[in-house]
């Protein structure tokens, strides 16, 4: 049977980041609630709406947002451009490189992508609007979760924090698959088409080894002008940038790992945080369990803290059961069980996909998007930290 390697190189700066990054990003989404909810609240409102304008030539194009769009189409790109670094150099030399490595994390991962768009759908069933939101629950935020484990210490084994980690990446992946496939607007074929060019473009410099990250930075930006104008979401052109830059120079010289390696601290303390901020904040005034209870709010909750863990867990422990994968060394049944409930923490990404599912309709759809987000990763937040924190009296 196949066992999951832990790499020691690979842990400890690669958690570090993302356990520090998670503290921040909590700091960010709380202070987006503080000002929401006091004498700010307009303030807050009216910077996340602020508009503004990048104009080329003599107002031959002109790309006008608001700060909210420009950090979820723009900035968040740059998240997806780190995430798909990331991908790839675990499918390729990392902890995903092998069938056996790769079995137990995307079977979890799999089913908790699965269940907890179940539990969503089975309580929306009926209604057209709230039904496009059936992926919110589908997501992991590696950066809180890592976090939460990080505060745990070494009640958690190094290779729950490994299975962790491949699990969040490979929720990032199907993440990536989702909004590609299924939160795609009407498309314009001319720009589909600058975007084919373009990408033709990134795959001729990697098969040339051309080594200049600022040369794939240029066309990765005039690949997101198109693929922005297509009808696409505009951060996949991130992802695709990503998979373009080589790993290796002719020399055996690390391009991609230190690509990454320069760009994780960003995107951890810059990035994660001002996306909690202008997406986290909402106003509580009126809110009621009524409220709470209602079907969006509700399908969100349950199917982050519930379907999230029979999901990773359900998975999991079938795997193990029938002999297909070892149980990831030095754990307990409790424990793995308690990382498939922290994996129900799934803020940023379940915003992201939220944001664009609800776009343009009713502004309550929004509202419940957050409460249901922020209340189901929190529950599952506490939740798993108790599980993985129990320690039984020998």
């Amino acid at each position: 049977m196949a066992k999951l390697v832990i790499r020691r190189r690979f842990l400890p700066e690669h958690f570090t980041h993302e356990s520090a990054g998670g503290v921040v990003l909590a700091v960010a989404a709380l202070a987006a609630l503080v000002a929401s909810n006091s004498a700010l609240g307009g303030w807050y409102q009216a910077l996340v709406h602020l508009h503004a304008e990048v104009v080329f030539g003599d107002r031959a194009l002109v790309l006008s947002k608001s700060l909210l769009h420009w950090v979820n189409d723009l900035w968040m790109a740059v998240f997806f451009f780190q995430v798909g670094l990331e991908i790839k150099r675990e499918f390729l030399e990392g902890e995903l490189s092998g069938p056996g490595q790769l079995l137990l994390p995307a079977t979890a991962a799999l089913g908790g992508m699965a269940m907890p768009a179940l539990w969503y759908t089975m309580i929306n069933w009926g209604d057209a609007a709230a039904l496009r939101g059936w992926a919110i629950p589908a997501a992991t935020d590696i950066a809180f979760a890592l976090g939460v484990v990080a505060l745990l210490g070494s009640r958690v084994p190094p290779s729950l924090k490994v299975f962790l980690t491949a699990v969040a990446i490979i929720d990032d992946l199907g993440a990536i698959v989702v909004i590609a496939l299924f939160y795609t607007s009407s498309l314009s074929w001319p720009m589909l088409g600058g975007a084919f060019v373009a990408c033709g473009v990134l795959w001729g410099l990697h098969r040339l080894r051309v080594c200049r990250v600022d040369v794939y930075a240029l066309v990765g930006l005039v690949l997101w002008f198109f693929v922005l104008q297509s009808g696409v979401h505009a951060t996949l052109a991130g992802v695709l940038t990503a998979l373009a830059i080589p790993m290796r120079t002719a020399s055996g010289g690390k391009v991609l790992e230190q690509v990454e390696h320069d760009l994780r601290p960003w995107v951890a303390f810059a990035i994660l945080p001002v996306f909690a901020f202008v997406n986290a904040g909402v106003a509580l005034q009126g809110v009621t369990w009524q409220t709470l209870l209602s079907p969006v709010p509700l399908g969100i909750g349950l199917g982050l803290v519930l379907g999230k863990t029979l999901g990773v867990f359900g998975a999991s422990l079938l795997l193990i059961r029938m002999g297909w994968v070892p149980q990831p060394t030095g754990t307990t049944t409790l424990q793995l069980f308690g990382i498939g409930v922290l994996c129900g923490m799934g803020f940023t990404m379940s915003l992201f996909i939220g944001g664009l599912a609800f776009g343009g309709l009713d502004p309550l759809y929004t509202l419940e998007l957050k409460l249901g987000v922020l209340c189901g990763s929190l529950t599952a937040g506490v939740l798993g930290s108790v599980l993985l924190g129990y320690r039984p009296r020998k």
